[in-house]
Protein backbone atom coordinates (compact mmCIF):
# COMPACT_ATOMS: atom_id res chain seq x y z
CA UNK A 1 0.00 0.00 0.00
CA UNK A 2 1.34 3.58 -0.88
CA UNK A 3 1.58 5.85 2.21
CA UNK A 4 -0.23 8.68 2.49
CA UNK A 5 1.94 11.58 2.76
CA UNK A 6 -0.78 14.18 2.07
CA UNK A 7 -2.73 13.40 5.26
CA UNK A 8 -2.58 14.67 8.52
CA UNK A 9 -0.52 12.18 10.98
CA UNK A 10 -1.29 11.56 14.65
CA UNK A 11 1.30 9.67 16.88
CA UNK A 12 0.84 7.09 19.35
CA UNK A 13 3.43 6.84 22.15
CA UNK A 14 4.30 3.84 24.17
CA UNK A 15 1.70 3.51 26.57
CA UNK A 16 -0.81 5.35 24.76
CA UNK A 17 -3.82 4.63 22.39
CA UNK A 18 -6.27 6.07 20.22
CA UNK A 19 -9.69 5.52 18.76
CA UNK A 20 -11.14 7.57 16.10
CA UNK A 21 -14.55 7.97 13.75
CA UNK A 22 -13.30 7.73 10.07
CA UNK A 23 -11.51 11.18 9.11
CA UNK A 24 -8.41 12.47 6.50
CA UNK A 25 -5.61 11.30 9.19
CA UNK A 26 -3.63 8.53 9.74
CA UNK A 27 -2.32 7.16 12.95
CA UNK A 28 1.23 5.79 13.67
CA UNK A 29 3.10 3.91 16.07
CA UNK A 30 7.13 3.38 15.93
CA UNK A 31 7.68 0.13 17.20
CA UNK A 32 10.86 -2.12 18.51
CA UNK A 33 10.34 -4.21 21.06
CA UNK A 34 7.15 -2.91 21.80
CA UNK A 35 3.56 -4.23 20.21
CA UNK A 36 1.57 -1.87 18.23
CA UNK A 37 -2.36 -3.21 17.74
CA UNK A 38 -4.93 -2.05 15.35
CA UNK A 39 -8.48 -3.18 15.22
CA UNK A 40 -11.21 -0.96 13.30
CA UNK A 41 -14.95 -2.03 12.75
CA UNK A 42 -15.43 -0.95 9.07
CA UNK A 43 -19.39 -0.72 8.78
CA UNK A 44 -19.32 1.53 12.40
CA UNK A 45 -16.93 3.36 11.01
CA UNK A 46 -14.67 2.91 14.39
CA UNK A 47 -11.15 2.42 14.77
CA UNK A 48 -7.22 2.53 16.36
CA UNK A 49 -4.02 1.87 17.52
CA UNK A 50 -3.08 1.10 21.30
CA UNK A 51 1.10 1.26 21.54
CA UNK A 52 2.21 -1.61 24.35
CA UNK A 53 4.80 -1.22 26.31
CA UNK A 54 5.37 -4.47 28.01
CA UNK A 55 3.16 -8.11 28.31
CA UNK A 56 2.20 -7.20 32.05
CA UNK A 57 2.36 -5.07 35.11
CA UNK A 58 5.42 -5.61 37.15
CA UNK A 59 3.62 -4.74 40.18
CA UNK A 60 -0.01 -3.86 41.33
CA UNK A 61 1.56 -0.44 42.47
CA UNK A 62 1.32 0.20 38.35
CA UNK A 63 -2.34 -0.70 37.74
CA UNK A 64 -2.90 3.37 37.78
CA UNK A 65 -1.51 3.21 33.97
CA UNK A 66 -3.30 0.33 32.85
CA UNK A 67 -2.52 0.93 29.18
CA UNK A 68 1.22 0.22 29.21
CA UNK A 69 0.26 -3.76 29.53
CA UNK A 70 -0.95 -6.18 26.50
CA UNK A 71 -2.90 -7.79 30.08
CA UNK A 72 -4.82 -4.71 31.03
CA UNK A 73 -4.34 -2.10 28.46
CA UNK A 74 -5.64 -4.43 25.35
CA UNK A 75 -8.88 -5.18 27.00
CA UNK A 76 -9.30 -1.34 27.90
CA UNK A 77 -8.64 -0.12 24.15
CA UNK A 78 -11.12 -2.55 23.16
CA UNK A 79 -13.85 -1.54 25.48
CA UNK A 80 -12.76 2.20 23.81
CA UNK A 81 -13.77 1.30 20.90
CA UNK A 82 -17.32 -0.87 21.28
CA UNK A 83 -18.12 2.68 23.59
CA UNK A 84 -17.36 4.43 20.16
CA UNK A 85 -19.96 2.17 18.76
CA UNK A 86 -17.72 -0.51 17.48
CA UNK A 87 -19.42 -3.67 17.41
CA UNK A 88 -16.59 -6.67 18.57
CA UNK A 89 -17.68 -9.30 16.43
CA UNK A 90 -16.91 -6.98 13.67
CA UNK A 91 -13.37 -5.77 15.23
CA UNK A 92 -10.17 -6.49 12.75
CA UNK A 93 -7.10 -6.75 13.99
CA UNK A 94 -3.25 -6.41 12.79
CA UNK A 95 -0.64 -6.53 15.24
CA UNK A 96 3.22 -5.21 14.71
CA UNK A 97 6.03 -5.26 16.38
CA UNK A 98 7.77 -7.26 19.18
CA UNK A 99 11.30 -7.15 17.81
CA UNK A 100 14.37 -8.43 18.82
CA UNK A 101 16.36 -5.11 17.72
CA UNK A 102 19.98 -5.33 16.64
CA UNK A 103 23.04 -8.24 17.86
CA UNK A 104 21.14 -10.53 19.65
CA UNK A 105 22.11 -12.12 23.10
CA UNK A 106 21.44 -15.37 25.16
CA UNK A 107 19.61 -12.40 27.67
CA UNK A 108 17.38 -11.01 24.51
CA UNK A 109 16.01 -14.46 24.10
CA UNK A 110 15.29 -15.16 27.68
CA UNK A 111 13.82 -12.14 28.40
CA UNK A 112 11.39 -11.57 24.93
CA UNK A 113 9.79 -8.51 26.37
CA UNK A 114 8.72 -8.55 22.86
CA UNK A 115 7.82 -11.85 22.06
CA UNK A 116 5.71 -12.32 25.34
CA UNK A 117 3.99 -8.91 24.65
CA UNK A 118 2.49 -10.41 21.33
CA UNK A 119 1.78 -13.69 23.21
CA UNK A 120 -0.68 -11.83 25.54
CA UNK A 121 -2.01 -9.87 22.83
CA UNK A 122 -2.97 -12.89 20.65
CA UNK A 123 -4.69 -14.66 23.45
CA UNK A 124 -7.02 -11.73 24.57
CA UNK A 125 -7.71 -11.67 20.82
CA UNK A 126 -8.35 -15.32 20.04
CA UNK A 127 -10.29 -15.22 23.21
CA UNK A 128 -12.82 -12.59 22.14
CA UNK A 129 -13.20 -13.92 18.89
CA UNK A 130 -11.75 -10.78 17.01
CA UNK A 131 -10.11 -11.48 13.63
CA UNK A 132 -6.27 -11.20 13.08
CA UNK A 133 -5.88 -9.83 9.40
CA UNK A 134 -2.41 -9.34 9.77
CA UNK A 135 0.36 -10.38 11.64
CA UNK A 136 3.92 -8.74 11.49
CA UNK A 137 5.69 -9.66 14.90
CA UNK A 138 9.41 -10.62 15.92
CA UNK A 139 12.39 -10.20 13.60
CA UNK A 140 15.17 -8.07 13.75
CA UNK A 141 13.18 -5.25 12.54
CA UNK A 142 12.29 -1.92 13.99
CA UNK A 143 8.91 -0.74 12.50
CA UNK A 144 6.45 2.03 11.45
CA UNK A 145 2.71 1.33 11.80
CA UNK A 146 -0.37 3.21 10.47
CA UNK A 147 -3.58 3.16 10.18
CA UNK A 148 -5.61 5.31 7.48
CA UNK A 149 -8.64 6.34 9.65
CA UNK A 150 -10.49 7.03 6.02
CA UNK A 151 -10.13 3.06 4.49
CA UNK A 152 -8.80 1.44 7.71
CA UNK A 153 -6.01 -0.06 6.05
CA UNK A 154 -3.07 -1.08 7.96
CA UNK A 155 0.37 -0.56 6.51
CA UNK A 156 3.35 -2.15 8.61
CA UNK A 157 7.07 -1.37 6.87
CA UNK A 158 10.48 -1.69 8.36
CA UNK A 159 11.79 1.78 9.47
CA UNK A 160 15.34 3.49 7.93
CA UNK A 161 14.74 1.99 4.47
CA UNK A 162 17.51 3.63 2.25
CA UNK A 163 16.79 5.86 -0.33
CA UNK A 164 18.89 3.72 -3.33
CA UNK A 165 20.35 0.42 -3.15
CA UNK A 166 23.44 1.98 -5.40
CA UNK A 167 24.59 4.64 -2.97
CA UNK A 168 27.35 2.82 -1.40
CA UNK A 169 28.76 2.13 -4.84
CA UNK A 170 29.57 5.72 -4.69
CA UNK A 171 31.33 5.75 -1.30
CA UNK A 172 34.76 6.74 -1.20
CA UNK A 173 36.57 5.52 2.10
CA UNK A 174 37.88 9.26 3.72
CA UNK A 175 41.36 9.19 4.92
CA UNK A 176 42.74 9.83 8.22
CA UNK A 177 43.51 13.92 7.09
CA UNK A 178 39.80 13.90 6.24
CA UNK A 179 38.69 12.93 9.69
CA UNK A 180 40.80 15.17 11.34
CA UNK A 181 39.67 17.83 9.27
CA UNK A 182 35.48 16.73 9.93
CA UNK A 183 36.80 17.16 13.80
CA UNK A 184 38.05 20.33 13.32
CA UNK A 185 35.15 21.86 11.30
CA UNK A 186 32.24 20.55 13.76
CA UNK A 187 31.33 23.79 14.97
CA UNK A 188 31.96 23.42 19.08
CA UNK A 189 29.24 23.40 21.43
CA UNK A 190 28.47 26.93 23.16
CA UNK A 191 30.87 28.15 25.69
CA UNK A 192 27.69 28.84 28.01
CA UNK A 193 27.03 25.15 27.28
CA UNK A 194 31.04 24.16 28.24
CA UNK A 195 30.37 26.11 31.35
CA UNK A 196 27.14 24.39 32.61
CA UNK A 197 28.72 21.40 32.23
CA UNK A 198 31.32 22.12 34.78
CA UNK A 199 29.36 23.47 37.07
CA UNK A 200 27.12 20.57 37.05
CA UNK A 201 30.07 18.04 37.16
CA UNK A 202 31.97 19.85 39.81
CA UNK A 203 27.84 20.35 41.72
CA UNK A 204 28.42 23.87 42.09
CA UNK A 205 24.72 25.35 41.21
CA UNK A 206 24.54 28.89 41.54
CA UNK A 207 22.83 30.59 38.52
CA UNK A 208 23.65 34.04 38.82
CA UNK A 209 26.22 34.43 36.17
CA UNK A 210 24.12 31.79 33.95
CA UNK A 211 20.80 34.14 34.61
CA UNK A 212 22.99 36.71 33.26
CA UNK A 213 23.85 35.25 30.09
CA UNK A 214 21.01 34.03 29.15
CA UNK A 215 18.53 37.35 30.07
CA UNK A 216 21.04 38.83 27.24
CA UNK A 217 21.35 35.92 24.87
CA UNK A 218 17.73 35.74 23.59
CA UNK A 219 17.61 33.25 21.04
CA UNK A 220 18.84 30.78 23.84
CA UNK A 221 16.43 32.25 26.51
CA UNK A 222 13.88 31.54 23.70
CA UNK A 223 14.73 28.12 23.40
CA UNK A 224 15.16 27.16 26.84
CA UNK A 225 11.73 28.66 27.32
CA UNK A 226 9.91 26.62 24.80
CA UNK A 227 11.83 23.35 26.31
CA UNK A 228 10.70 24.38 29.80
CA UNK A 229 6.95 24.03 28.01
CA UNK A 230 7.62 20.61 25.96
CA UNK A 231 5.80 17.30 26.70
CA UNK A 232 9.50 16.10 28.16
CA UNK A 233 8.97 18.03 31.49
CA UNK A 234 5.22 18.24 31.60
CA UNK A 235 5.15 21.70 33.50
CA UNK A 236 1.33 22.10 34.19
CA UNK A 237 1.76 26.33 34.95
CA UNK A 238 3.62 27.82 31.44
CA UNK A 239 6.69 29.34 32.15
CA UNK A 240 7.23 32.40 30.25
CA UNK A 241 10.78 33.78 31.27
CA UNK A 242 13.96 32.58 32.74
CA UNK A 243 13.32 33.63 36.39
CA UNK A 244 9.96 32.05 36.16
CA UNK A 245 11.56 29.10 35.01
CA UNK A 246 14.26 29.61 38.06
CA UNK A 247 11.46 29.60 40.77
CA UNK A 248 9.20 27.01 39.13
CA UNK A 249 11.88 24.45 38.42
CA UNK A 250 14.95 25.44 40.45
CA UNK A 251 18.85 25.52 40.04
CA UNK A 252 19.52 22.36 38.48
CA UNK A 253 16.65 21.22 36.41
CA UNK A 254 17.19 24.97 34.82
CA UNK A 255 21.43 24.22 34.46
CA UNK A 256 20.08 20.88 32.53
CA UNK A 257 17.56 23.02 30.25
CA UNK A 258 20.33 25.52 29.42
CA UNK A 259 22.90 22.55 28.20
CA UNK A 260 19.80 20.60 26.33
CA UNK A 261 18.82 23.75 24.67
CA UNK A 262 22.70 24.53 24.21
CA UNK A 263 23.25 21.73 22.49
CA UNK A 264 20.17 21.61 19.93
CA UNK A 265 21.95 23.46 17.93
CA UNK A 266 25.21 21.28 17.68
CA UNK A 267 23.37 18.63 16.92
CA UNK A 268 21.61 20.13 14.09
CA UNK A 269 25.05 20.23 12.28
CA UNK A 270 23.58 16.22 11.55
CA UNK A 271 21.67 15.65 8.40
CA UNK A 272 19.01 13.53 7.72
CA UNK A 273 19.49 9.43 6.24
CA UNK A 274 23.02 9.24 7.90
CA UNK A 275 22.71 8.77 11.42
CA UNK A 276 19.45 10.18 11.67
CA UNK A 277 16.44 8.66 10.93
CA UNK A 278 14.16 12.19 11.07
CA UNK A 279 14.60 15.02 11.65
CA UNK A 280 16.52 16.29 14.93
CA UNK A 281 16.46 12.41 15.54
CA UNK A 282 20.17 12.57 17.02
CA UNK A 283 18.91 15.43 19.65
CA UNK A 284 15.85 13.56 20.06
CA UNK A 285 17.83 10.54 21.38
CA UNK A 286 20.26 11.98 23.28
CA UNK A 287 17.65 13.97 25.51
CA UNK A 288 16.30 10.85 25.72
CA UNK A 289 19.61 8.75 26.84
CA UNK A 290 19.76 11.75 29.41
CA UNK A 291 16.34 11.83 31.02
CA UNK A 292 17.00 7.88 31.22
CA UNK A 293 20.20 8.04 32.69
CA UNK A 294 18.94 10.52 35.31
CA UNK A 295 15.99 7.84 36.16
CA UNK A 296 18.50 5.06 36.27
CA UNK A 297 20.79 7.49 38.54
CA UNK A 298 17.35 7.56 40.69
CA UNK A 299 17.07 4.31 41.11
CA UNK A 300 20.39 2.83 41.70
CA UNK A 301 21.86 5.74 43.44
CA UNK A 302 24.97 4.98 41.56
CA UNK A 303 25.42 8.43 39.90
CA UNK A 304 24.79 12.35 40.61
CA UNK A 305 21.77 12.69 38.49
CA UNK A 306 22.32 16.00 36.85
CA UNK A 307 25.93 14.21 36.06
CA UNK A 308 24.03 11.22 34.51
CA UNK A 309 21.69 13.40 32.49
CA UNK A 310 24.71 15.41 30.98
CA UNK A 311 26.54 12.50 30.02
CA UNK A 312 23.73 10.97 28.42
CA UNK A 313 23.08 14.28 26.47
CA UNK A 314 27.07 13.89 24.82
CA UNK A 315 27.45 10.50 24.37
CA UNK A 316 27.26 10.26 21.12
CA UNK A 317 28.83 13.49 20.06
CA UNK A 318 31.18 12.12 18.11
CA UNK A 319 28.69 11.12 15.13
CA UNK A 320 28.15 14.83 14.16
CA UNK A 321 31.67 14.88 13.13
CA UNK A 322 31.24 11.32 10.90
CA UNK A 323 27.37 12.49 9.84
CA UNK A 324 28.83 13.86 6.05
CA UNK A 325 30.46 9.94 5.57
CA UNK A 326 27.69 8.38 6.68
CA UNK A 327 25.37 9.55 4.45
CA UNK A 328 26.62 8.28 1.56
CA UNK A 329 27.55 4.54 3.32
CA UNK A 330 24.02 4.51 4.85
CA UNK A 331 23.14 1.73 2.25
CA UNK A 332 25.72 -0.38 3.52
CA UNK A 333 25.38 0.72 7.28
CA UNK A 334 21.75 -0.27 7.04
CA UNK A 335 22.24 -3.77 5.60
CA UNK A 336 24.64 -4.70 7.74
CA UNK A 337 23.34 -3.61 11.28
CA UNK A 338 19.83 -4.70 10.22
CA UNK A 339 20.79 -8.16 9.76
CA UNK A 340 21.60 -8.45 13.35
CA UNK A 341 25.13 -9.90 13.55
CA UNK A 342 27.30 -6.87 14.51
CA UNK A 343 26.50 -3.91 16.04
CA UNK A 344 27.29 -0.06 14.32
CA UNK A 345 31.10 -0.08 16.60
CA UNK A 346 31.81 -2.81 14.03
CA UNK A 347 30.27 -1.76 11.20
CA UNK A 348 31.74 1.70 11.24
CA UNK A 349 34.91 0.18 11.72
CA UNK A 350 34.49 -2.26 8.52
CA UNK A 351 34.32 1.33 6.42
CA UNK A 352 35.62 4.10 8.36
CA UNK A 353 38.45 2.25 9.96
CA UNK A 354 37.36 4.56 13.29
CA UNK A 355 34.06 4.53 15.16
CA UNK A 356 31.99 7.66 16.83
CA UNK A 357 33.48 6.63 20.20
CA UNK A 358 37.09 7.19 18.81
CA UNK A 359 35.82 10.71 17.08
CA UNK A 360 33.90 11.75 20.02
CA UNK A 361 36.71 10.84 23.00
CA UNK A 362 38.88 13.37 20.38
CA UNK A 363 35.90 15.94 20.03
CA UNK A 364 35.74 15.85 24.20
CA UNK A 365 39.12 16.12 24.92
CA UNK A 366 39.62 19.56 22.13
CA UNK A 367 37.08 21.04 24.20
CA UNK A 368 38.74 20.06 27.07
CA UNK A 369 35.44 18.58 28.75
CA UNK A 370 35.87 17.23 32.36
CA UNK A 371 37.76 13.67 32.22
CA UNK A 372 35.07 11.44 33.56
CA UNK A 373 32.88 12.79 30.54
CA UNK A 374 35.54 11.77 27.87
CA UNK A 375 35.83 8.28 29.94
CA UNK A 376 31.96 7.76 29.01
CA UNK A 377 32.04 9.62 25.01
CA UNK A 378 34.60 6.95 24.86
CA UNK A 379 33.31 3.44 26.62
CA UNK A 380 29.84 3.76 26.76
CA UNK A 381 29.36 0.75 24.52
CA UNK A 382 31.98 -1.11 26.75
CA UNK A 383 31.22 0.39 30.24
CA UNK A 384 33.41 -1.94 31.87
CA UNK A 385 36.87 -0.68 30.47
CA UNK A 386 35.57 2.54 32.36
CA UNK A 387 37.96 3.58 35.15
CA UNK A 388 37.11 6.98 36.52
CA UNK A 389 33.81 6.23 36.56
CA UNK A 390 32.78 3.36 36.21
CA UNK A 391 29.43 3.05 37.30
CA UNK A 392 28.28 6.10 35.48
CA UNK A 393 29.12 4.60 32.24
CA UNK A 394 27.52 1.67 32.77
CA UNK A 395 24.13 3.89 33.02
CA UNK A 396 24.72 5.50 30.09
CA UNK A 397 25.49 2.19 28.29
CA UNK A 398 22.21 0.88 29.77
CA UNK A 399 20.23 4.03 29.26
CA UNK A 400 21.53 4.05 25.74
CA UNK A 401 20.37 0.38 25.38
CA UNK A 402 16.91 0.88 26.20
CA UNK A 403 16.55 4.14 23.93
CA UNK A 404 17.74 1.66 21.42
CA UNK A 405 15.07 -0.84 22.29
CA UNK A 406 12.39 1.14 23.26
CA UNK A 407 12.40 4.14 21.25
CA UNK A 408 12.80 3.65 17.31
CA UNK A 409 12.59 5.57 14.21
CA UNK A 410 15.28 8.19 15.56
CA UNK A 411 18.52 7.09 14.74
CA UNK A 412 20.45 4.01 13.20
CA UNK A 413 22.32 2.66 15.87
CA UNK A 414 21.22 -0.71 17.81
CA UNK A 415 23.47 -1.82 20.60
CA UNK A 416 24.04 -5.67 21.52
CA UNK A 417 22.82 -7.16 25.02
CA UNK A 418 26.20 -9.16 25.28
CA UNK A 419 27.48 -9.42 29.18
CA UNK A 420 24.14 -6.98 30.15
CA UNK A 421 23.86 -9.23 32.83
CA UNK A 422 27.23 -8.67 34.46
CA UNK A 423 27.07 -4.89 33.65
CA UNK A 424 23.90 -4.59 34.91
CA UNK A 425 25.14 -6.39 38.24
CA UNK A 426 27.96 -3.46 38.30
CA UNK A 427 25.09 -1.25 39.49
CA UNK A 428 23.10 -3.60 41.21
CA UNK A 429 20.68 -4.47 39.19
CA UNK A 430 20.02 -7.97 37.81
CA UNK A 431 18.24 -9.17 34.20
CA UNK A 432 14.81 -10.24 36.14
CA UNK A 433 14.94 -6.09 37.50
CA UNK A 434 14.77 -5.23 33.63
CA UNK A 435 11.06 -4.75 33.17
CA UNK A 436 10.61 -3.08 36.45
CA UNK A 437 13.25 -0.73 35.59
CA UNK A 438 11.06 -0.47 31.85
CA UNK A 439 7.92 0.57 33.75
CA UNK A 440 9.98 3.23 35.26
CA UNK A 441 10.72 5.18 32.39
CA UNK A 442 8.39 8.06 30.70
CA UNK A 443 8.02 6.90 27.85
CA UNK A 444 4.96 8.75 26.37
CA UNK A 445 7.20 12.17 26.81
CA UNK A 446 10.57 10.37 25.36
CA UNK A 447 8.80 8.89 22.18
CA UNK A 448 8.24 13.12 20.88
CA UNK A 449 10.74 14.86 23.20
CA UNK A 450 10.26 17.72 21.95
CA UNK A 451 6.38 17.51 21.48
CA UNK A 452 5.17 21.20 21.99
CA UNK A 453 8.27 22.90 20.44
CA UNK A 454 7.65 24.45 17.77
CA UNK A 455 10.93 25.62 15.68
CA UNK A 456 13.40 25.37 18.30
CA UNK A 457 15.85 26.53 16.11
CA UNK A 458 14.12 29.83 15.02
CA UNK A 459 12.13 30.87 18.19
Amino acid sequence: MARQYNKIKMFVASGQYIVSRRKEEILEALLGTCVGVTLCDRHAGVGGIIHLLLPEPTSMDNLWKPENYASTGLPIFIQALCDSGAQKERLEACIAGGALVGPLSDQDLALDIGGRTSEIVEKILNNENILISKREIGGFFSCRMDLDLMTWATDIEPIGIPKSQSVEADFIKPSPEEFDDAVKHVRPIPQIALKVIRMINNDTNSMSDIAVELRQDQILSARVIKLCNSALFGMKAKIDSIDRALVMLGDKRLLQLVISASLEEFYSQAGYQGYSLCKGGLFQHAIGTGMIAETLAGITGKASAGIAYTAGLLHDIGKIALDQYMVNAYTYFYRRIRRGDIDLIMAEHEIFGVDHTDVGSRMAMQWSLPEGLVEIITHHHLPELAVINPELTHLIYFADLIMSRFIVGQELEQLDTKGLASRLQRIGLNPGQFPMIIDRIPFQALNNPLAGIDEIANP
